[in-house]
């Protein structure tokens, strides 16, 4: 019988079982044998890490030709402009080629999430602004050059939500295991 797991991977975390000691990974949160990430998070991101033992889901999951919709909080150095919202929803090109159109709203408010630690840099003069951006496709650093891109460097990049399955109520480090969907269920 297939696992799933939903873990909020916390801020320094590198997104694997195995490391060289120097910083936490999986293995440090998630004591089941035998899962594995479908799909990763960068070590300076947060949020929804979905975990399997089933290889064909994982590869449902993360397999280009699914384009299975990834949602995230990100929060911005900078006050975004309607040219930069509508350049995202269009797809950039990146150094490796362009990016699928993405969407993409401002949010009026900043999300309510955990205090990141350590905090993010803040400077008086320069403005802050939280984005929800929704990707089908996962490169590395993807979202974060995506911003950079349009002027916005990201300053915290946290994931709510892939296919299916989405991060409340789960706090940093938490894990869950859910009821394994059938493959239709990822087309959201």
């Amino acid at each position: 019988m297939a696992r799933l797991l939903l873990l909020n991977k916390p801020f320094g975390v590198i997104c694997q079982f195995s490391g060289d000691g120097s910083r936490p990974t999986l293995k440090d949160f998630v004591a089941v044998p035998d899962v594995y990430p479908a799909g990763r998070l960068d070590t300076d991101s947060e949020g929804l890490v979905v975990l399997t033992d089933d290889g064909r889901l994982q590869a449902a999951i993360t397999g280009p030709r699914r384009k299975v919709e990834k949602v995230y909080w990100v929060q911005v150095e900078g006050t975004p402009s309607p040219d930069a919202l509508e350049a995202l929803r269009q797809g950039v090109t990146l150094n490796d080629g362009p990016t699928l159109p993405a969407r993409v709203r401002a949010l009026a408010e900043s999300p309510t999430v955990w205090p990141r630690v350590p905090p993010i840099r803040e400077r008086r003069a320069i403005p802050t602004a939280w984005l929800e951006l929704a990707v089908r496709e996962g490169r590395n650093r993807q979202l974060r050059r995506m911003t950079a891109h349009v002027g916005l460097p990201t300053l915290r990049l946290i994931r709510v939500r892939v296919g299916p399955w989405e991060l409340t109520p789960l706090q940093p480090g938490e894990w869950r295991e859910v009821p394994v969907p059938a493959p239709s269920a990822l087309s959201r």
